[in-house]
């Protein structure tokens, strides 16, 4: 660019970018697809009961990490805070299993935590750190985990969170004090307040209300059509994704070129800025980070688009939230880096590298408000900087649709108390208007991956329907004392996790209902081979002295054992086990007549994942079927019964 060689430049430029893009591409690709995009529907998932394959395995936690390195680096209109709340959940999960067997990683201490209760409150506490890590705003960490992610909440859960994120909060705290003077590269820019702010002046009238009202509620509409176009493009990238690696990595090249065309391209439709006088900074700037931007312009000039496409997405930020900045960027520089931004965050978000919404959607946002505070000039007392505060509000709130923590994040990184009512207002403004269009954008992430979480309400057509209406049959049941080759014949032609177990006579009087037992635990008992030849109880205690209580607990990824480990001998399939001792004899169950509404909610509230349904008339078997989460869905219900409609 000093020589005026502008395409060798724009061709080293893009090669770089490209370059590191195809790393990350290859990363997701080839180690862990589930490190693609931002992790937190997949997080949200998991703590609201599904065990998705891989999301949060140790190749997951390697390839977030670095893939998400090499994405920020290609120039990527992505940001590291959704991948570092996934990044904190997988060290968690990491520590709650008790560590990887397949990477030679245990830690024998690290077993109490291997019910599910505990490592979903530790995954929690992991969410928290990342979002406190991410934004340095340990508050706002605790409320993002109540409010997106977890599904189930307590009072012991709240102190364990915040003490998560205190640790974080003094950690950073320290090495932001010793990566002073540079030490660290850009690490610690802003200290522990990324954007200050509260040196702007925080004055406005009625007439500023109706503006910031006004912010809220284009906000929200354009909150939603990103949330839209997110969507289409989602579905568009999956049928390309499902191609194969080399496919992935193409479409991951190809739009590190369009961004690499759009960041070189668009500044030289911007016009050349002289510098301004009095200033404290260097204008140009001098090095990789900085306000003002020479690029083509003559000497004691900036081009502003390029100042902000050429700077840090945090510096960029920085940037256009500063007081001090007025007149630095004219409206077509605004306008141009608002359309681009938001443009490209759409088509980024769902290549196989990871990549969060914040920072695309913080920076469209600050971009919009900033443009309207600059619109609005000397006709408002608010000056364009808190205006840009005000519009990355209503973009967070347009397309995530969280409320309270959101308020508090930017509040932690702003500095600013002041801007509280205001941000509240324009929060809930953004929300409402967005949710009268669509749902926020995690949710229809986590709708279009087919996971099948449950919402905190029944729908209203459950209403009309009781348990035993959307069971599935046909029921696949264990006696008490069971022939070994008739539980194989029911592991190989079933996939379900969970049977019922029945005691029938000479054990019991009649048929009755003895409990549950898991796939797993089953598993594990087979591999034991512990067996009779005659059918008799053999009772708890002589399982129990081979095999302890930890050797039942939940397995890790790849770490359980598999059907396919069992060496089963030809006259032991003829032989019986005692399913007692593994046997849960207190299982959750309703009543067939119970409304399906009802055992919806008793089934989220309790975080099941079977449910029993029992006859009302003795008479009929101890157990009409099981209630699963699948169940409860709305594909389901609705394949069940076409006519009900979804909406009513």
């Amino acid at each position: 660019m000093l020589q005026e060689k502008y395409y060798q430049a724009f061709a080293a430029f893009a090669c770089c970018n490209m370059v590191l893009a195809a790393v990350a591409a290859a990363l997701c690709a080839y180690i862990s697809p589930a490190a693609a995009g931002s992790g937190i529907p997949e997080v949200k998932a998991y703590l609201n009961g599904v065990d998705a394959p891989s999301i949060l395995a140790p190749s997951t936690l390697f390839v977030k990490i670095f893939g998400s390195v090499f994405g920020v680096a290609a120039g990527f209109v992505v940001g590291k805070e959704g991948p570092m709340v996934h990044t904190g959940a997988c060290i968690a999960s990491l520590f709650g299993q008790g560590g990887s067997r397949k990477y030679h990683l245990t830690w024998k201490c690290l077993r109490y935590f291997k019910n599910d209760r505990d490592r979903r409150d530790l995954i929690t506490c992991g969410a928290a750190a990342g979002v406190a890590a991410a934004f340095r705003a340990p508050v706002g960490g605790v409320l993002f985990a109540l409010e997106e992610a977890a599904s189930w909440w307590r009072s012991a859960l709240l102190w364990r969170t915040f003490f998560t994120t205190a640790v974080v909060a003094v950690l950073l705290r320290g090495f932001i004090e010793f990566c002073k003077g540079g030490k660290c590269g850009l690490f610690g820019e802003g200290g522990l307040i990324m954007f200050d702010v509260s040196s702007a002046k925080v004055a406005y009238s009625s007439t500023d209300l109706l503006a910031v009202i006004s912010v809220g509620a284009i906000g929200g509409i354009l909150g939603s059509l990103y949330n839209f176009l997110v969507d289409k493009v989602l579905r568009t990238y999956s049928i390309i994704n499902k191609r194969g690696p080399s496919c992935k990595i193409l479409l991951v090249v190809t739009i590190s070129l369009l961004t690499s065309c759009c960041s070189y391209g668009l500044p030289w439709l911007s016009p050349c800025i002289p510098c301004p006088h009095r200033l404290e900074d260097h204008c140009p700037t001098i090095g990789r980070s900085g306000n003002y931007k020479n690029f083509q312009c003559p000497p004691k000039h900036y081009n502003g688009l390029a100042s902000l496409f050429f700077s840090t997405n945090d510096d960029a930020i920085r940037n256009l939230l500063s007081s001090s900045s007025d007149g630095e960027f004219h409206l077509s520089t605004l306008f141009g880096f608002f359309v681009a931004v938001y443009c490209l965050g759409i088509v980024t978000y769902g290549i196989a590298v990871p990549s969060g919404l914040f920072i695309p959607v913080i920076l469209a946002g600050s971009s919009y408000g900033r443009l309207v505070g600059t619109l609005l000039g000397s006709h408002c007392e608010l000056d364009a900087g808190l205006f840009s505060l005000l519009g990355a509000a209503s973009f967070l709130g347009g397309t995530m649709r969280t409320t309270v923590s959101l308020c508090v994040i930017l509040l932690e990184l702003t500095n600013n108390l002041l801007m509280l009512p205001l941000m509240m207002l324009v929060l809930l403004i953004s929300k409402s208007v967005a949710d009268c269009f669509n749902k926020g954008v995690y949710d229809q992430i986590v709708k279009m991956k087919g996971l099948p979480y449950m919402e905190a309400h029944s729908e209203p057509y459950m209403r009309h329907l009781v348990a035993s209406d959307v069971l599935s049959g046909p029921l696949v049941s264990f006696s008490g004392v069971e022939k070994v080759g008739n539980i194989l014949h029911a592991l190989r032609t079933r996939a379900h996790n969970g049977f019922p177990v029945i005691d029938e006579p000479p054990f019991s009087n009649a048929a009755e209902l003895c409990g549950l037992v898991l796939r797993s635990h089953l598993l594990v008992l087979l591999k034991e081979k512990k067996f009779t030849k005659p059918r008799v109880l053999i009772g708890s205690a002589d399982i129990m002295n081979r095999l302890k209580a930890h050797d039942f607990g939940k397995a890790g990824l790849g770490k359980g054992v598999r059907l396919e480990d069992l060496d089963i001998e030809e006259e032991e399939m003829e032989m019986y086990m005692d399913l007692h001792p593994i046997t849960n004899t207190s299982p959750y169950t309703v009543v067939e007549t119970m409304s399906l509404a009802k055992a919806a909610i008793f089934f989220r509230e309790l975080g099941l994942r079977h449910l029993l349904v029992v006859p009302k008339t003795p008479g009929k078997p101890p157990v009409v079927g099981i209630l699963t989460r699948h169940d409860f869905m709305a594909e389901h219900i609705l394949g069940l019964y076409s006519y009900f409609n979804p909406h009513e």
